[in-house]
């Protein structure tokens, strides 16, 4: 039984990763205010070679809005940071004034805001999809465990239990997401 608890472990660990993933896939899409998350995550390649987020060089503050400014804590790295925002192809141009980068958004339409639903609604989709797979890799796993004598019929079926249990749980959270993403979208 001792090697069930590790199992369940290793399901929990393996179904939060697609929601971790589309949280933080989400961070990079604004919804009625634009946040820094939209570009913190950017990478940049610097002089020297390395590679680093936007976050890890410079400060990134909300001007209003619908404006973000990134101050380089290094101004030789003004460049390499509008580089990698246009690279990003987030649909801003970025202003460069030899001091900082101001990235103006503009107002979204209610047309902007109802596709960008639609595609956050894709991503959590995905990340079900995702959910599903482990649920299912994890269901072999447990048949192979019986079948192998490793576990008895009734263990069998509560590890099925608890894996239908985190796999409900998974996509809760993923539907939480996504109401709370649209809300934040929509909200003008």
């Amino acid at each position: 039984m001792a090697n069930l608890n590790n199992f369940y472990e290793d399901i929990k660990i393996k179904m939060v990763k697609p929601i971790i993933n589309l949280e933080n896939e989400l961070k990079k899409i604004r919804g009625g205010r634009i946040s820094a998350g939209i570009v913190e995550n950017i990478k940049v390649e610097l002089s020297d070679g390395k590679i680093l987020p936007i976050q890890s060089i410079a400060t990134i503050t909300l001007q209003d809005a619908r404006t973000i400014v990134i101050s380089p804590w290094d101004k030789a790295n003004l460049s390499f940071i509008e580089k990698a925002i246009q690279k990003e192809n987030i649909n801003v141009n970025p202003v460069n004034d030899g001091k900082i980068i101001r990235l103006a958004f503009p107002q979204m339409t209610e047309e902007t805001r109802r596709d960008l639903v639609k595609t956050v609604k894709n991503m959590c989709e995905e990340s079900k999809v995702a959910v599903r797979n482990i649920r299912r890799d994890f269901l072999e796993k447990i048949k192979q465990m019986e079948k192998n004598d490793e576990i008895i019929e009734d263990e069998r079926k509560e590890a099925e239990d608890k894996l239908q249990e985190f796999t409900n749980k998974a996509i809760s959270k993923i539907d939480k997401i996504f109401e709370e993403k649209e809300k934040e979208i929509m909200t003008i």
